[in-house]
């Protein structure tokens, strides 16, 4: 394959690895290593990931110019020693524990990734600061010639936030704020005081805490913080354990909230839900103020957002609507995985220096930068596990038949081309169910997703109708599910005097809207809208329900279960679709119906 330049993206051996390929600035493929290994969150070296994408691309190790890592390690190693010796003796466990692997690996990462390319690789190895990799995901893929850019997330090598713009082909990180003062890990803190699991269980804080109400606010700003009016902040390290212990809290934060954490799989308590309506507003406050200082220094009408903060949607939202930019865009992989990306895309425009020539809609391909798999392929595979199923003769037909399936209320897993980059299904590895069926948010994640029944589903809708369903401030779509806004009140319904003091199953069981099982108890929703461009095939499924019940949204969840990751193969599937209550599943031109396939 003749090219300029082959570009390897790779972030490893922290969270979520993945890998990246760009050719002569193109975005060709990239992929989490936990949907090819099946480990969630796999942070090893992500040598499926790599091979999938130089696959993809037909080339070989040997024909790649750069390989470009996420972050600088030795930086990394001297904020840790730093922080173990400014709390000795009381860090030893932490210590002990970190050191094997730092010796073993991750100081010998040029060794590390020669072997994971089997050394095969014979040129020279770049090493990005990890907040470069998260502005360059954020701003290159961006449909932006110019924008501010916002990095938020747990710590990179010290920076915890950074500010800066986009100008052109240049990125110039202005402001920093440094461990361990952290929004990321003051989220993560409460993620782990309520019971959930750190790097995983956020998602599940951000859906708890519309059931709460924010009391314990005032309490984390007069204590945990000194907040300052441009969105800075000092935390008080004497109630978290994270720089020297094994826990994110200490006995003093367990004192001013009144108990120890939440055992996990224990009933959530009023307290709890509290507790995360309260570190969601603080969130969502510190967010506003920096975005506010970003464009009263900049002046640029367009925000870029990336780190693992910039998935909480929620704040997202509140940016759309409360801050001074007029666009926002937001890198669908945010977390480390996009770190990959940004990596490459930082080493193609910044340091050799080529055009950048910003695309419409966006620069990101929708995200859809995974494997794929062909018809003939797909059906070998359903052939070999003894389904039943149905091949469909045109597109047209495919989505009559599903159409029709999930208007009988049938739950639907979708199956088609290309596999998401990033954490949330866009339409392509999705589960999907009428959303204006009330019991369907249950049903899919007690019997499906068999995770928590409070944990919302996502509407996906057609572009076009998007404003006579939901109010995203004047924002014309929101492709990558990662902006929540209010259902509009024309579609909501009354909910019972005094719902709001109820328990969670409670409120569950009372219709919010129009569309129900999308639709939180505070009236909002994590929207996704759908468009021709970015998925033909989805749009058109939406297109022909519509036609069909008048409703152009449907439910969109990923197509895993709790614990594994989004699937990636049609036998994976095709197993998930047997291991759960799944209805239907419909995997490229082929439609399977639960009650014909063998006991």
């Amino acid at each position: 394959m003749k090219h300029q330049a082959a570009i390897l993206g790779i972030s490893a051996f922290y969270h979520d690895s993945a890998a990246a390929l760009i050719v002569d600035g193109n975005i060709v493929a990239a992929a989490q290593e936990e949907r090819f290994s099946r480990r969630k969150h796999d942070s090893s070296f992500p040598k499926r990931a790599v091979d999938f994408c130089l696959n993809r691309a037909g080339i070989v190790p040997e024909e790649l110019d750069y390989v470009v890592f996420y972050d600088k390690p030795i930086n990394k190693f001297e904020r840790l020693l730093e922080t173990y010796l400014a709390f000795v003796p009381s860090g030893y466990r932490s210590f002990r524990q970190a050191m094997p692997l730092w010796l073993g690996r991750k100081l010998r990462l040029r060794r590390e990734l020669a072997q994971g390319l089997d050394d095969r690789y014979p040129g020279r190895f770049v090493f990005c600061d990890h907040h470069e990799s998260h502005a360059a995901s954020a701003f290159y893929p961006s449909p932006f010639r110019d924008a501010a850019i916002l990095t938020l997330d747990g710590v990179g090598e010290w920076a915890t936030a950074c500010l800066g713009t986009g100008q052109g082909r240049l990125i110039r990180l202005t402001q920093e704020m440094r461990f361990p003062h952290s929004l990321g890990l003051l989220y993560s803190a409460f993620t782990y005081y309520t019971g959930f699991e750190v790097n995983g269980g956020e998602f599940k804080l951000m859906g708890l805490a519309p059931y709460g109400r924010p009391r314990y606010r005032d309490r984390i700003e007069r204590n945990l913080l000194d907040l300052k009016e441009d969105g800075s902040f000092r935390m008080d390290m004497s109630y978290f354990n994270y720089c020297q212990g094994l826990t994110m809290t200490s006995r003093r934060f367990c004192d001013l909230f009144e108990g120890p954490p939440r055992a996990p799989g224990s009933p959530l308590t009023r307290k709890d839900r509290d507790l995360a309506a309260s570190v969601q507003a603080v969130t969502e406050e510190i967010m506003l103020r920096m975005a506010r200082k970003l464009h009263r220094e900049t002046q640029l009408p367009n925000l870029t957002l990336a780190g693992g903060v910039a998935l909480n949607c929620v704040g997202n939202g509140r940016l759309l609507r409360e801050s001074p930019f007029e666009r926002i865009w937001i890198q669908p992989a945010a977390g480390d995985a996009g770190g990959a990306l940004g990596a490459a895309l930082f080493v193609w425009h910044q340091l050799l220096e080529n055009e950048r020539i910003p695309e419409r809609p966006d620069g990101q391909a929708a995200s859809l930068l995974g494997p794929d798999y062909a018809d003939a392929e797909i059906a070998a595979t359903l052939q070999r596990a003894g389904a039943v199923f149905a091949a469909c003769g045109s597109d047209e037909e495919l989505c009559e038949r599903t159409a029709r399936l999930l208007d009988e209320g049938r739950v639907v897993g979708w199956f088609q081309g290309r596999m998401e980059f990033g954490p949330r299904a866009l339409g392509a590895r999705s589960i999907l169910g009428d959303a204006r069926n009330p019991a369907m948010q249950s049903t899919i994640n007690l019997k499906i997703k068999f995770r928590e029944s409070f944990r919302p589903f996502a509407p996906a809708i057609l572009q076009e109708e998007l404003a006579s369903y939901f109010d995203l401030a004047g924002a014309e779509e929101s492709p990558y599910m990662l902006l929540v806004g209010p259902v509009r009140e024309s579609r909501r319904r009354a909910q019972p005097e005094g719902s709001a003091e109820a328990d969670i199953a409670e409120r569950l069981r009372h219709p919010r809207s129009d569309i129900p099982s999308v639709t939180h108890v505070d009236y909002s929703a994590r929207v996704q809208t759908v468009d021709p461009i970015r998925n033909p095939l989805f749009y058109r499924l939406l297109e022909t329900f519509k036609k069909r019940t008048g409703c152009p949204v449907l439910i969109n969840t990923s197509f895993n279960v709790n614990r594994e990751p989004i699937v990636c193969t049609p036998q994976e599937a095709w197993h998930c679709f047997r291991a759960t209550e799944m209805d239907v599943l419909v995997i490229g031109r082929h439609l399977l119906l639960r009650e014909e396939q063998p006991e």
